[in-house]
């Protein structure tokens, strides 16, 4: 019984975390970091191991946070397909009763915890640039969660997404400054968070529908959010351009696959508007940010 509860309780955990998709995310945050060390100059192992690890324990933490203030929302769900993309083991773990909130609450001090002291590892004034970075973040994911139950505009978005939106920028302030790059970075990656969460989003419209929520779906029904993913898809191509101007040939390579990969996912949507294209789009959009990351970082090594 106790090994099986071990194992019960070691995939609640992957649940939680989404540990799959662990690799993305440090990536992302690599990406960040491969291009202060191109403008900066100089190579760090001890630097890059520290940022892997803050990218790992941050965005872990943040997952959970995310869990923790909906938990009780999320105990409304009518729908398990956008949970079964997420979670290797399909089903969440606080609703469903394999973590309690308690544990779930642990866990997120201790990933936090650990952040910060990778975090004050770093030199001044990095450690500080990362540290504010990641607080805005958490910050902006509260009020997200919080945001998005009572509101007819979406504040809650438009703000919200800057969480995401910081990730790759913490991982650039490892080692630089902040700069015109950081600027092109934020730039180009917002629009991209915005049209991702709208597809998340439209994937689940009626479980936010039952939980309340008023996502864009919600608020703006399918053909304003099918506009909202394709609007602000094209703001990012443009942002884009301009933060293709900070890197080298491989990204540019890579930039333009990813552009491809977007407009795919976009032209199924937009065709299919069903949820199983939102599935497949969401897939892509997640596609187009492991091209966008690695050819950034490969752009930086050769």
């Amino acid at each position: 019984m106790g090994e099986r509860s071990t194992k019960e309780t070691v995939k609640a955990l992957i649940d939680l975390t989404r540990a799959h998709f662990f690799p993305i995310w440090i990536l992302l945050f690599s990406s960040g970091l491969a291009l202060a060390f191109e403008n900066y100059g100089d190579f760090s192992w001890a630097v890059t191991f520290k940022a892997v690890l803050i990218g790992s324990f941050g965005f872990g933490g943040g997952l959970v946070l995310n869990d923790l203030v909906d938990r009780k929302k999320d105990t409304l769900d009518v729908e398990g397909s956008l949970t079964a993309y997420w979670r290797p083991f399909k089903s969440r773990p606080l609703p469903s009763g394999r973590l309690s909130p308690n544990f779930a609450l642990i866990i997120f001090l201790l990933l936090s915890g650990l952040t910060g002291l990778v975090m004050i590892t770093l030199p001044y004034p990095n450690s500080f640039y990362v540290f504010f970075a990641m607080l805005l973040s958490c910050i902006f994911e509260y009020f997200y969660q919080i945001k998005r139950k009572s509101q007819n505009f979406p504040f809650a978005q438009l703000a919200g997404r800057m969480d995401f939106t910081l990730f790759p920028i913490a991982g650039y302030l490892c080692y630089g400054q902040p700069d015109m790059s950081v600027l092109l970075y934020l730039l180009f990656f917002y629009p991209w968070t915005l049209a991702h969460l709208a597809v998340n989003d439209f994937i689940d419209m009626e479980n936010d529908k039952a939980r309340e929520i008023k996502s864009i779906p919600v608020l703006y029904g399918t053909e304003g959010t099918l506009l909202w993913i394709s609007g602000f898809t094209l703001v990012h191509y443009f942002t884009a351009l301009l933060f293709l101007r900070q890197l080298g040939d491989i990204a540019f390579y890579g930039f333009i696959s990813g552009f491809l990969v977007l407009g795919f996912a976009n032209y199924k949507l937009l065709r299919k508007k069903s949820q199983k294209a939102g599935l497949l789009a969401l897939f892509l959009y997640h596609v187009s940010l492991v091209l966008y990351s690695g050819s950034i970082i490969i752009d930086f090594l050769f």
